[in-house]
């Protein structure tokens, strides 16, 4: 029986790696069985490892999160009451006075 010449097979590119930063830090958490349980599988139905699935809903919250302290939006009365109110000094007061008269933190 004689065998079909095969063609060498052409050597594979190699692709390059993603980079990633590095994964320089632990974040140890004790949590209940349930929870556990429960973040294993919503992490399966989604494909992703225990680790990733944590990592990535933490980082979302935490982005969403600072996000609420810088961002918000007015509609435009809202937002003429608000210049408004930035625009209009202060009344005199002792606290007022006592607070302008001191130091700043850094310099004390």
């Amino acid at each position: 029986m004689a065998m079909a010449a095969t063609k060498p097979r052409p050597k594979a590119t190699p692709r390059p790696k993603a980079t990633r930063p590095a994964q320089d830090a632990t974040i140890n958490v004790r949590v209940s069985t349930m929870t556990r349980d429960l973040i294993d599988n919503a992490a399966n139905i989604l494909g992703k490892t225990r680790t990733d699935f944590i990592v990535e809903s933490a980082r979302k919250h935490a982005i969403d999160v600072l996000l609420d302290q810088r961002f918000f939006s007015l509609g435009s009365e809202e937002y003429d009451a608000f210049i408004a109110a930035l625009d209009a000094p202060p009344a005199p007061n002792e606290k007022l006075r006592k607070l302008m008269q001191s130091k700043d933190p850094w310099q004390k």
